[in-house]
């Protein structure tokens, strides 16, 4: 079961696994330290889309909660907007590309998680 599942009998979602998302970035953000096969980047990508995915959802329940005029609701639905169409985007071909997307998009994911640990800023 995801995070983002509801539980039958509490009727809310589980918890984000913070954790694991935070190794996720961890390994993403020092993966230029290491030689890496594009297998290894696609699977690191795939994870962070997963994340994003996860907590994209919190993030949007707080932007619907704010004024739709102020300046702080345009900041965070553009980024969001940003984030989303990144991570929907393929994967470059070329090994050096690849890791500059996945690391940007590791990047976008601990902005998300800042966010979700402060409850939308």
């Amino acid at each position: 079961m995801q995070a983002s599942e509801v539980t039958a009998e509490a009727g809310e979602p589980e918890p984000i696994d913070v954790l694991t998302i935070e190794e996720t970035i961890k390994m993403a953000l020092g993966a230029s330290r290491r030689q890496l096969q594009v297998s290894t980047l696609v699977a690191l990508e795939a994870q962070l889309r997963g994340h994003i995915a996860l907590l994209q959802e919190p993030a949007r329940k707080a932007a619907g909660q704010m004024w739709h005029g102020g300046v702080k609701w345009h900041r965070l639905i553009t980024r969001l907007d940003n984030i989303e169409r990144q991570a929907a985007q393929e994967l470059s071909p070329l090994p050096f590309g690849a890791l500059i997307e996945m690391q940007l998009m590791a990047r976008d994911c601990q902005w998300l998680l800042d966010g979700y640990r402060e409850s939308w800023r």
